[in-house]
């Protein structure tokens, strides 16, 4: 029972402003006040606390010996990391992955960007202890690894090593060594050593995150690291304060949980003040399922609770549990940008200095800008805070004056006014907002529309009805304290403790006796932090066998774990794998703390007073209407206000649109209701604002459907690795949206649905899917297996959409499909130029079966379960078109498909004017280049560019002919390559389809290299030629220098099993920038196997994988490094290499080095070693070794005397 004379803070200490909601003595208290004000007070908590007990007790000094307890949100972690004002880490890990965690999953953020920019790591040094677990497979159980220790660390050895980090001043250690979740017991002997020179931070990764998967824990405990020192000074500054009271600190975690500040650590922080707010929507909204929307100044989070926390047990970099919280860069921040005839909200933003424009200060045009002209905002409501002395009030005509500047260089045919060209801003905000909240719903199996809107943050309620309409949602909840609700969710969170453990072998019995010793702990720890009334929940970390993806699994009383994790399962998923076991990774316990629940005052009641406190002008969709105005807290329980209309907050403002109904609840929460409207009539004539929304939509599209697929498919090269892609036709075939997955699908998938109409266009009808993998059909290679499905509307074909996914296997002469020396396509695998896949909405199974087979496929499973993840893919993409169409009609759909590719095309024109005009004066401009593939093969390309049409042909005459191997690539891979290269030169996001090629003309000559017969083999002209086609683009436009060239392909494997992965290498330099090194370039991004997943999942040992030093081009500006892997096979396999760059170098342009060639060497068992050449196909024996040195990038610019590289 709480103490009612004692006060109690609630805490979001944000990186702009301090919320604190304090439960007093007189009654609850909200304070907002700057984070950081160092000539006013030296800690803004603190601060406020202060101030709220001198107001409550009116003394002077502040009694904080009245303070029951202190529960804290902080951005105090998320703050240093931006800053890189962490402690001075070394990472401490196994010998021969020093590297490890710099080349990371080896996938490059932006597909389209040149200039590659991956996050620097944490650590300052790295320290490689020789030292070598491997988990051995028991021949019972290929899923169930044991332990074997290869070697021991030399306790001397080590201590000399973290001595030197002493001396170098090293702060904080992360210890992370493979395979330490299966035996610990070597990071335990290094961290022993640690303590015994006198470090007082050290993080262990087998304590941190229990879990296999080398890189993402090593990132998690780098973080862990590199924030504990910084998080522990804070709290330590901040109970200096309390240090002779006993107060009660805790902090909010990233999982929604509350620890004591002791307790808590960098890698559970950097969600601490979101967390707080899902806590408070999550406990004041009443009803479920909810989403969450908590939008704020530079971006949006949305979250959702049906009831139970969703966590995320695995994201990007961190393993450690954390809500489901999905950011969006869109905020009030958010910069407005008309660019290639688009409307663009972000994905930069103004921040808190200078500010939107409105502030005086200067700044760019903002979504805030936006808000404050269509009248959404009072100015008069807000603090005069703004321009150069602080004291002004938000500026209306600074505003717009930014809007009319923008204008300036719209086209004029557009006639918008200032307020309909803001409206189109906040049309597309809205519309980017709504996708981030399908990341957590449609692509979790859940339904938006089911849901409530619960808003929140500072400009939250300025949107939500906007969004809520724009998802289908009819009911939106605004708690009476969303201005401050992530301050208030923290004295509604519960304290926990978390325990985690890792599994082998148990049995049932085992795991129950396992799970009560855990829960047992964790209650003994969590009854020393206070008297709590205590539950305790169990979860096992479950996973199919042969699959990558566990779920975290919750113990119910009416069913078993395996029931739970099936319909789990299959609810994310679609499908659950028959014949296949269901395998424990891990027991996880969590003891909570229960908090009591939210003290609701009802509002005092009394008689409805309709007289708004002023009215005003704002502007929605048909037009200025008269909008009222109200102080939320003048409202009575039951009062129930017509849209338009203004409520005003302390902390916010909640805007009530046209259509909607709001009413206030008897607790003072404001709970709205939208009436179901038809969408807004449209013409079929180009707006820009529709163009921007249009493009949105149909990428939206294309997303859902790879979520879909990636969800659904079975395989590690779709769901793991990312090799695939998922893409909108119009009727003719013509490529209308690509989501951004593996750029050489990007032109060649439009080229087999355009085949497939040619073939069937006389007997489509509904119910019919087709396949092809086919090069002659728009085909790469036979393994990226393409299903294509008709939208079908009165008989006709309206649009197709189509998935693309690579198979691990398909049949051949090789595991993996991928045969070195191949000089046929029937020795690469199963060919299909057109089956139907689907007839009367049945999947023919006996026919894709057969094809399959006959071919020899070693995956037949994995094939059949991948292509209905397919079919599934694309049913969600017609499902979505025909919501489309439904709101829209289909002549305004097909119409923004026509003018999307339109502005595509007008873009690459304006883009081959704007560099043919800086080049020369000329009407026609010639570029020419060409290269050589290792073979002696030549690719030869000459642009000529029409400077006036802003047009250009690319021609190949000159390239060589079809060749007796297997480098042959589809002409379909070449436009893929020009298509790619053309909106990396454009730099600018517009949406990627076929009118891209509009203004371009390719000329590829018939029975060569680049257009090969039906029959020609062209396993490698998709992973190897296809990158040399790029590189001669790049080299013709003078735009970048040549990076690694290829994909180096891997494949091992036997009659049971195949196994295939790519693998990075150097990025070429350019003119102002450094090639990346250990990244994967241009026509891939796959991602790469998890070192201790692969030694879990396959018969080998990787001994080293590490990035090659030097290997990048020498000039002014350096070519990216490659890398080096080496694995040794543990019994008899048949291995295959398809590489490039091992005769020829990847070129420097304009004086710049090359960068080293790459080498593949045979190291066999007896020590003797050869180089097997680029392409090579090996019977290797246990204990062989396969070595790969994968290429560097060429340089930029011959570097000056005398200055160092960049």
């Amino acid at each position: 029972m709480a103490d009612p004379n004692k006060f109690r803070f609630s805490i979001d200490r944000g990186g702009t402003f301090t919320d604190i909601y304090a439960e007093t003595p007189k009654g609850p208290r909200i304070l907002k006040l700057l984070s950081e004000n160092p000539g006013h007070y030296p800690d803004a908590p603190l601060e406020g606390i202060r101030r709220i007990i001198q107001e409550v007790t009116h003394y002077k000094s502040e009694d904080i010996s009245s303070i029951e307890w202190i529960r804290m949100g902080t951005t105090v972690a998320t703050n240093a990391l931006l800053e890189r004002k962490g402690a001075r880490t070394a990472l401490i890990i196994t010998q021969g992955f020093g590297d490890l965690l710099r080349i990371g999953k080896q996938n490059r953020p932006g597909i389209f960007d040149l200039k590659i920019i991956k996050p620097e790591p944490l650590y300052e040094t790295v320290v490689e202890i020789d030292e070598r677990v491997h988990p051995i497979q028991s021949s019972t159980d290929l899923s169930q690894p044991s332990v074997k220790i290869l070697r021991s660390p030399d306790r001397e050895t080590v201590r000399h090593q973290l001595h030197d980090l002493l001396q170098q001043g090293i702060e904080s250690l992360a210890i992370a060594l493979m395979h330490a979740t299966l035996l610990p017991d070597h990071e335990l002997l290094v961290a022993q050593e640690a303590v015994g020179l006198g470090f007082k931070n050290i993080s262990l990764s087998s304590e941190i995150v229990p879990r296999a998967r080398l890189v993402d824990r090593g990132h998690t405990t780098c973080l862990d690291a590199y924030l504990n020192p910084h998080i522990q000074d804070y709290l330590r500054g901040f109970r200096d304060g309390f240090s002779d009271h006993d107060t009660d600190l805790f902090v909010m975690q990233s999982d929604g949980g509350l620890v004591d500040a002791d307790s808590f650590t960098g890698s559970r922080a950097i969600f601490s003040g979101p967390a707080g707010g899902v806590v408070g929507y999550a406990q004041t909204t009443g009803a479920t399922p909810v989403i969450g929307f908590d939008m704020g100044g530079t971006s949006t989070d949305v979250s959702r609770f049906d009831g139970n926390y969703e966590w995320l047990f695995e994201s990007e970099g961190n393993l450690v549990p954390q809500l489901n919280i999905h950011t969006v860069a869109a905020g009030g921040g958010s910069r407005l940008l008309f660019e290639n005839g688009m409307f663009q909200v972000g994905p930069s933003s103004s921040g808190a200095w200078p500010g939107p424009a409105c502030y005086r200060n200067g700044g760019p045009l903002s979504l805030t800008d936006a808000n404050l002209v269509l009248g959404r905002i009072v100015p008069e409501q807000f603090p005069c805070l703004f321009g150069e002395n602080e004291d002004q009030p938000l500026s209306v005509s600074a505003s717009q004056r930014a809007f009319t500047a923008l204008m300036e260089n719209m086209p004029s045919q557009t006639g918008q006014s200032i307020e309909e060209t803001a409206y189109g801003f906040v049309e597309v905000a809205n519309e980017n907002m709504a996708r981030a909240i399908h990341e957590i719903t449609a692509s979790r199996g859940y339904d938006a529309r089911d849901h409530i809107l619960s808003s929140f943050g500072g400009a939250g309620g300025q949107h939500a009805c906007a969004i809520a309409r724009a998802l289908g949602i009819s009911k939106i909840f605004i708690s009476r304290f969303a201005g401050v609700l992530s301050a208030y969710g923290m004295g509604l969170a519960d304290v926990a403790v978390d325990k985690e453990e890792p599994v082998k072998n148990e049995s049932e019995a085992g795991l129950k006796e396992r799970l009560e010793a855990l829960a047992d702990k964790a209650v003994l720890e969590l009854k020393s932090k206070g008297n709590f009334t205590i539950e305790v929940k169990r979860y096992l970390n479950m996973r199919y066998e042969g699959s990558d993806t566990t779920l975290m699994v919750k113990e119910l009383k009416q069913e078993n774990y395996e029931e739970t994790f099936s319909k789990m399962h299959f609810r994310e998923f679609g499908f659950n794998p028959p014949k296949r076991k269901i395998l424990v990774e891990a027991i996880r316990v969590r003891a909570e703390g229960k908090s009591p629940p939210a003290i609701q005052t009802p509002l005092l009641q009394g008689q409805p007073d309709l007289t708004p406190l002023a009215r005003k002008k704002c502007y929605f969709a048909n037009g200025w209407q008269e909008t009222p105005i109200f102080l939320l807290e003048k409202l009575v329980a039951g009062q129930i206000l017509a849209g338009p209309a203004i409520l005003i907050q302390d902390t916010s403002t909640i805007l009530i649109e046209p259509s909607c109904t709001a009413k206030i609840s008897p607790f003072g929460d404001v709970e709205i209701e939208l009436k179901a409207l038809p969408a807004r009539p449209i013409g079929t004539e180009l707006d820009a604002v529709q163009l921007s929304l249009f493009g949105s939509r149909f990428m939206s599209i294309a997303e859902q459907m790879g979520r879909v697929l990636q969800r659904t498919a079975v395989s590690t090269n779709i769901k793991e690795r990312m090799d695939f892609s998922c893409a909108i036709f119009g009727p003719e075939g013509d490529l209308v949206a690509n989501a951004p997955h593996q750029p050489v699908h990007l032109g060649s998938m439009g080229e087999a649905v355009r085949h497939q109409v040619e073939l069937n266009g006389h007997s489509i009808k509904e119910g019919q899917v087709w396949v092809s993998n086919h090069p002659a059909t728009g085909g790469s290679h036979l393994p990226d297996i393409t299903v294509i499905t008709p939208v079908i509307k009165e008989g006709k074909s309206i649009f197709f959409v189509a998935s693309r996914g690579h198979h691990a296997d398909i049949g051949g002469t090789t595991p993996g499909s991928m045969p070195p020396f191949s000089k046929s396509l029937e020795e690469e695998g199963a060919s299909i130029k057109s089956f139907k896949l689907v007839e009367n909405n049945e999947f023919q199974e006996a026919g894709i079966t057969e094809i399959l087979t006959r071919a020899g496929t070693r995956a037949l499973a994995d094939n059949l379960s991948d292509l209905k993840a397919q079919v599934s893919a694309n049913q969600k993409g017609i499902a979505l078109l025909n919501e489309l169409v439904q709101s829209y009609s289909l002549p305004v759909v097909q119409a923004y498909m026509k003018h999307l590719r339109d502005n595509a095309g007008k873009s690459v024109r304006a883009l081959l004017k704007k560099w043919a005009g800086k080049n020369s004066e000329e009407k026609i401009v010639l570029l020419k280049a060409d290269d050589f593939m290792d073979e002696g093969s030549r690719i030869v390309l000459t642009v000529s560019i029409d400077t006036f049409a802003g047009s250009a042909c690319f021609d190949f005459t000159g390239s060589s002919n079809e060749q007796p191997n297997n480098l042959n690539t589809p002409r379909a891979v070449t436009l893929s390559a020009i298509l790619y290269c053309l909106r990396c030169l454009i730099d600018s996001d517009i949406p990627l389809n076929q009118g891209c090629l509009q203004p371009v003309e390719v000329l590829i000559p018939s029975n060569s290299l680049l257009a090969p017969s039906d029959n020609a083999a062209v396993a490698a002209g998709n992973v190897l030629t296809s990158q040399r086609i790029t590189d001669v683009i790049f080299k013709a436009f003078n735009a970048c220098a040549a990076s690694q060239g290829c994909m180096n392909n891997l494949t091992f494997g036997n009659d049971h099993f195949a196994y295939y992965e790519t693998i990075a290498g150097g990025a070429g330099a350019g003119p102002d920038w450094s090639g990346q090194s250990a990244v994967h370039t241009h026509m891939t991004n796959t991602r790469i196997t998890d070192p201790e997943i692969l030694e879990q999942r396959y018969p080998v040992l990787l001994r080293e994988f590490s990035i090659r030093k030097d290997s990048g081009g020498k000039g002014k500006f350096k070519g990216g490094d490659g890398v080096i892997r080496e694995i040794e096979f543990l019994v008899p396999l048949k291995v295959a290499i398809l590489s490039e760059r091992r005769v020829y170098a990847p070129y420097g342009m304009n004086g710049g080095g090359p960068g080293e060639k790459g080498k593949n060497l045979l190291i066999k068992k007896d020590g003797s070693t050869t180089d097997v050449g680029g392409k090579c196909q090996l019977d290797v024996q246990s204990g062989d070794r396969i070595r790969i040195c994968t290429p560097g990038g060429g340089a930029w610019h011959q570097r000056d005397a005398g200055l160092n590289e960049r």
